[in-house]
């Protein structure tokens, strides 16, 4: 049976009217997890002893429920009823009685848990190495950072584990994991969302949140897991509005911050992102995000720390040594002598302050930043662990303390090499904005498309990109990979076909071209031409023309002139 790379709930409901099973994706998914049992993924990993009960209360009616059959993983700070839920710290670990809010309002809606994620331990982390489960791997560069704290989460959506999966954000950590594994991370408002169930980070910012392969799923389980809940005390009510564009788009009027052994990879894609916000028809401002930086310094750096300290000290003093050493170091700064009531009330005002400043700001706004301005090895990390995981947060901090809703999404959601996202945020009631700019932005994005024959630069069909709206983005080569004939066509044709070791470098000319354009040109493609990976001599990947083997046979072969 074929399945996809991805998961995604649009093509398990579409398997499933097809004729597939629970349990048939069930064995893929378990499959799956033991291939990539290295990565470190799950604390519980996927198995028929615990999905069977979910698959087996399904109703045979499929459309029943929104989210029948549709498997989902669970953060292990997130309570799953007779499964233990740990933090990544096993000493702690408990058995609940009954699932946490919103993982039950999944299972009502139909939804199967699959497993519970590994995670930096109590969720006090952005990199997802604090674990003694393992340091979760990235998913597509395992010797980078996973992000974290919801690191397991997110790993094991963008290795097709999961069709989605549930993390928590007190900080960044449904976001962060997000970029760095090219998914959409939804960051609802607080309270939107119970943390009934919940084992706290800092309890009064914390949230649940999703990881999804696109935006609309993204959203697809916001709507059922999103509810007032009255035994939670942080829950709140929200009034649900109708998409509409923002009328003003903010982004920082200085360079971020990029940092790390690719910064500028990092930098080149900030711009690129910037570039698309502008020609989206939305009022672009550049303004001063010096007050962001100054509020998400209260966190870590001011009284707050506090509460992280409060919830978790019981058990920190009763077993010692039974934490990550800069776990316990990052809970016990909450207890210094310095964090004062006069202090919390000092750094409260200053964040009222803030607080205030942003209401006014985004009045029908939104504003966009880095998601995270680089990345680092686990290695780097192990060496210096205050420090990475710092920089991880500079663009995220903020969000919890000032009350804003936010989404990550991908700058290229088919990245694969140190992906970039980009975090829209709005005011706690203005998701509505946040998900229609968001959804804007996603749908303007382009891919690179190396041509090399009638449609270069200046030939007779570059119009057939153009008129579409592609391009021109440089001259360039293919590796010496590729071998290059003149077709036997009207009109003639080049063809390029791979043949790795035994060819030359070939002369291509590489455009972008909006994806939602993409069918449209390759409707005009005709055989014995076909779309594939082409890589060029700088070593990048895009997509270009191949040619059917078998139209080669009688063809004249130029590779050695390097060019058509």
């Amino acid at each position: 049976m074929f399945f996809p790379e991805k998961l995604t709930c649009r093509w398990i409901a579409s398997a499933y009217s097809d004729g597939m099973t629970p349990y048939d994706l069930l064995d893929e998914i378990i499959r799956r997890a033991d291939a990539e049992d290295d990565k470190n993924i799950w604390i519980v990993k996927p198995s028929k002893e615990l999905c069977s009960k979910y698959i087996d209360r399904l109703p045979k009616d499929k459309s029943s429920l929104p989210l029948w059959g549709i498997p989902f993983a669970i953060k292990d700070n997130i309570d799953l009823e007779g499964v233990p839920t740990t933090a990544a710290c096993p000493d702690y670990a408990y058995t609940p009685e009954k699932n946490s809010f919103v993982v039950q309002k999944l299972i009502d809606a139909g939804a199967i848990p699959v497993g519970k994620t590994n995670l930096d331990q109590f969720a006090t982390g952005l990199v997802g190495t604090r674990s003694p489960y393992g340091e979760v791997h990235n998913a597509y560069q395992p010797e980078l950072i996973s992000g974290g704290s919801s690191s397991g989460s997110a790993v094991s959506v963008a290795l097709g584990m999961a069709a989605f999966a549930l993390g928590t954000d007190t900080a960044g950590s449904g976001r962060v994991p997000a970029m760095l594994n090219t998914l959409v991370g939804y960051k609802p408002p607080l309270g939107s969302w119970s943390t009934s169930g919940v084992v706290p980070a800092c309890a009064s910012l914390d949230c649940v949140t999703v990881f999804a392969n696109d935006l609309e799923e993204a959203r697809l389980v916001d709507k059922y897991a999103k509810g007032f809940d009255n035994d939670c005390i942080w829950s709140r009510k929200y009034e649900q509005k109708g998409d509409k564009l923002p009328e003003k788009v903010y982004v920082s009027k200085d360079e971020p911050r990029f940092f790390g052994d690719y910064a500028d990879i990092y930098r080149k894609k900030w711009y690129n992102a910037v570039r698309r916000i502008e020609s989206l028809g939305v009022k672009t401002e550049r303004i001063d995000c010096s007050m962001f930086e100054k509020a998400a310094l209260i966190l870590y750096e001011g009284a707050y720390v506090a509460e992280r300290w409060q919830d978790l000290k019981e058990f920190i003093e009763n077993n010692p040594g039974k934490t990550f050493p800069v776990t316990e170091q990052i809970l016990r700064s909450g207890a210094k002598d310095e964090q004062t009531a006069a202090k919390l009330f000092e750094n409260l005002h200053e964040l009222q302050y803030y607080r205030h400043k942003t209401k006014e700001i985004l009045d029908n706004a939104v504003i966009i930043m880095p998601t995270a301005g680089g990345t680092f090895t686990r290695e780097q990390v192990r060496n210096d662990p205050v420090n990475t995981n710092s920089l991880m947060g500079l663009y995220t901090n903020h969000c919890n303390l000032l009350d804003l809703a936010a989404v990550d999404i991908p700058e290229n959601s088919g990245d694969r090499q140190n992906p970039f996202g980009i975090t829209v945020f709005a005011l706690c009631d203005s998701e509505n904005l946040m998900c229609a700019f968001a959804e804007k932005f996603l749908s303007s994005e382009s891919m690179k498309i190396a041509v090399c024959g009638l449609h270069k630069k200046g030939r007779a069909l570059e119009s057939q990109l153009t008129e579409l709206g592609g391009e021109f983005v440089e001259h360039a080569r293919t590796s010496k990979n590729y071998r290059l004939y003149k077709l036997n066509t009207t009109p003639v044709k080049p063809g390029l076909i791979k043949s790795t070791g035994m060819g030359n470098n070939i002369e291509v000319d590489v455009y972008t071209l909006a994806k939602n354009k993409f069918g449209r040109f390759f409707e005009q493609v005709k055989s014995p031409l076909v779309l594939g990976d082409v890589e060029l001599e700088s070593g990048e990947i895009v997509k270009g023309f191949l040619c059917e083997p078998d139209a080669v046979k009688d063809a004249q072969d130029i590779t050695d002139k390097g060019a058509f």
